[in-house]
């Protein structure tokens, strides 16, 4: 369980072109962000957020944020565009959120796990039965 007062993960923003007061203030909302996606869970190991302009020209600046999020039993990732930094880290940061939520939901579902099956248990216990009496045949 994560105590609400401390980060258990680490945070790390990557940015180009993006005055200091606006990248404190994108770091502070993915820390509130990921700080409440992480309450009450040990999934969450830590998080990189790399914020870029890809193109520019004749249209307006779009900004690509992606965040990487260091987790259990896999990483995540989600990336989104936008002309806006701060709609396009909120885009990411609820697109990796959902796969969050989805994949918790999902590891909940242990009955729906390889190896959960009456047949996969029986088997099991057969194999250990075998194992632990090896020169019975």
């Amino acid at each position: 369980m994560s105590d609400l007062n401390e980060l258990d993960f680490t945070l790390e923003l990557n940015s180009e072109n993006l005055s200091k007061q606006t990248e404190y203030d994108l770091f502070t909302e993915a820390e509130d962000y990921l700080r409440d996606l992480a309450a009450n869970h040990d999934d969450l190991r830590g998080a990189a957020i790399n914020i870029r302009q890809p193109a520019h020209g004749a249209t307006p600046f779009l900004y690509e944020v992606t965040v990487a999020l260091y987790s259990r039993p896999e990483q995540l990732a989600a990336t989104q565009k936008d002309a806006d930094p701060q709609l396009a880290l909120k885009g990411a940061l609820d697109a990796v959120g959902r796969q969050v939520r989805e994949r918790r939901e999902k590891l909940k579902k242990t009955w729906e796990q390889p190896g959960s099956q009456p047949v996969d248990q029986e088997i099991a216990e057969v194999v250990a039965a075998e194992n632990a009496n090896p020169n019975e045949s």
